[in-house]
């Protein structure tokens, strides 16, 4: 006996947007299209916070805090924000967490099903809005406060460069200049960024700077986490070059955020910009 043959259209060569293939065949399993009860949703999921993002000649540094948040409960403790997107890029999560981990791996999903069958890797570009799309999709439920921002950057071959895109949640793409953060905590990180930023930054220097942005955005943002000493609970980093996107291991971030732990113990908000 023969199995239960799969349907014609997965038999034949596709569309390269997964999402469109999906929206076409199974429309329900999109984040987007389910039914939700009417009012606000948003305090009954939990939420992620602060993400940044800085470059620094020859590549891009994402960094994200590990809490989130539902109403004024700490949810968990160690979630992870940050994940690679494909080869040379990842994206980072702020808003509600489970809609915001699924989004990430659908857009994982379609940049693998671009490469597969097209046979070559999307620009940055088209990565940027792709993933503008899926956003935008979500919109029904960002407006019954099930929103999901997040912050993409990658290397851009072509280019030669970090490039860092935000967005808002009606699937805007706007694309920054070196350094930007999204979250509840992102207006004391962009802060402390501008005044720690540096174009000559190494990529040590681009890790300590994001990781003193995030220290900062939780030391005056209740829903972003910093440093924990007692678990050993870190930031998630990525650091992305024309060598690909590579996360630091826990050990190497660990110490970058012991020794910024240790400067604090003198100088409790920070270091001082240099005045050039």
């Amino acid at each position: 006996m023969t199995g239960p043959r799969l349907p014609v259209a997965f038999l034949q060569p596709g569309v390269s947007s997964f999402s469109d293939f999906l929206a076409e065949q199974a429309p329900d399993l999109l984040p987007g299209r389910r039914a939700l009860p009417q009012g606000q949703a948003g305090d009954l999921a939990p939420h992620g916070t602060t993400i940044v993002a800085a470059t620094f000649p020859g590549g891009v540094v994402m960094a994200g805090d590990r809490r989130a948040t539902m109403g004024n409960i700490i949810a968990q403790r160690d979630i992870e924000k940050v994940f690679p997107a494909d080869e040379f890029s990842a994206v980072g999560i702020a808003g509600t967490a489970g809609l915001a981990v699924e989004m990430v791996r659908l857009f994982q999903t379609e940049l693998e099903h671009y490469e597969k069958i097209e046979g070559t890797t999307l620009s940055m570009d088209g990565k940027a809005n792709r993933l503008a799309a899926l956003i935008r999709s979500n919109l029904g439920m960002a407006m019954q406060g099930l929103a999901v921002v997040p912050l993409f950057a990658g290397y851009d071959l072509q280019a030669g460069q970090g490039r860092i895109f935000s967005y808002d949640v009606t699937g805007g793409r706007y694309e920054e200049t070196a350094f930007h953060s999204v979250g509840s905590g992102s207006l004391f990180a962009r802060g402390s960024l501008k005044k720690l930023y540096r174009e000559d930054l190494d990529e040590t220097g681009c890790v300590t700077a994001t990781i003193q942005a995030l220290y900062d955005a939780a030391d005056d943002d209740s829903a972003t986490g910093g440093p924990d000493l007692t678990r050993r609970i870190f930031p998630v980093v990525q650091v992305i070059t024309a060598d690909g996107a590579r996360r630091l291991p826990d050990s190497g971030v660990a110490d970058i955020a012991d020794r910024v732990i240790a400067g604090r113990m003198t100088r409790p908000d920070g270091p001082s910009a240099a005045l050039t």
